[in-house]
């Protein structure tokens, strides 16, 4: 579609819509579905150096309207083997590996494993709000630390995943520009609990989790628009993204690009190219001839 492709720090994509990291992306195959649904680039789920189990079950809960509440606790094989599959996409699309760890020495080496796969981002989750000791992001000198020790280690862009429950996600996200960050992602799910009336305690086995979702977007679009306000990177929105009119609604907040993950379970995998074509649409009737044109309108 004419007009959709963008370009984040250095990576191209045919269109801005990106699959989000936890829905999907534990393997080559699963990935490869995202593609065929039209997705302009792919985040794969956040590995550790070691497999995870994660937390107890239940770990998913749907929350109305359109809305999750998970607490799978990062369960993942492992860097190592996700590297492999990582290695089977062959370029069909960017590929931006999500790692996360328990210092930034961690953080670092697994962002090196995933460059020595061939992928062509990576992205650091420094805001898991289920996963104790992996929250980087709510402080800026340890958001710092980590986002330093990656880029010393690895030359791929680096994108930092920050959360909306830190007190001011702003300062955190110019801290990670300091820090020689490529990119911010915007926002990450965040914590949230549901109670069950019959037996009155937590849903979730881990008690809480991490909200997702359409009730997501208006919180997910004021972090956007006020840290795109203040660095000069490439902002990446996330939260809430299920139409092309939302997506616009980033990109007129100063996104970039538009990651979706939880739309993937309401609209189908088809969804990346579902937002693709409503988004070509508003531009075509408006009489743009980019996502470019529009980017950052909001704040003229």
């Amino acid at each position: 579609m004419h007009g959709l492709e963008v370009e984040v720090a250095g990576i191209m994509l045919k269109n801005p819509t990106m699959l989000a990291s936890g829905i999907m992306g534990l393997s080559a195959a699963s990935l490869r579905r995202a593609v065929r649904g039209g997705a302009g680039a792919v985040v794969a789920k956040s590995c550790s150096s070691q497999p995870r189990e994660g937390n107890p079950n239940p770990t998913v809960i749907e929350v109305p309207p359109r809305g999750l509440l998970n607490s799978v606790g990062l369960a993942n094989p492992g860097c190592r083997e996700l590297a492999e599959e990582l290695r089977k996409l062959g370029g069909e699309v960017p590929v931006i590996a999500s790692v996360y760890g328990f210092s930034p020495e961690e953080y670092a080496e697994n962002a090196v494993l995933m460059q020595q796969a061939g992928v062509d981002g990576v992205e650091l989750n420094l805001s898991c709000p289920n996963v104790e000791g992996t929250v980087f992001g709510y402080r800026e000198e340890l958001a710092q630390e980590v986002v330093s020790e990656v880029k010393r280690r690895v030359k791929l862009p680096v994108f930092a995943k920050l959360t909306a429950d830190a007190g001011d996600v702003v300062s955190v996200a110019k801290a990670c520009e300091e820090a020689g960050a490529d990119g911010i992602t915007a926002i990450n799910t965040l914590r949230a609990m549901s109670i069950d009336l019959t037996a009155r305690q937590p849903v979730l086995g881990n008690r809480v989790g991490g909200l997702s979702g359409a009730c997501l977007k208006p919180v997910a679009l004021r972090c956007v628009y006020e840290i795109a306000e203040e660095v000069r990177i490439p902002v990446i929105g996330c939260g809430g993204i299920s139409t092309g009119r939302d997506a616009v609604e980033f990109f007129l907040a100063g996104a970039r690009a538009v990651q979706i993950g939880t739309a993937v379970l309401y609209r189908g995998l088809n969804v990346f190219r579902k937002v693709a074509q409503e988004i070509a649409e508003y531009l075509e009737e408006r009489g743009y001839s980019s996502v470019g044109d529009i980017t950052g309108m909001a704040h003229r």
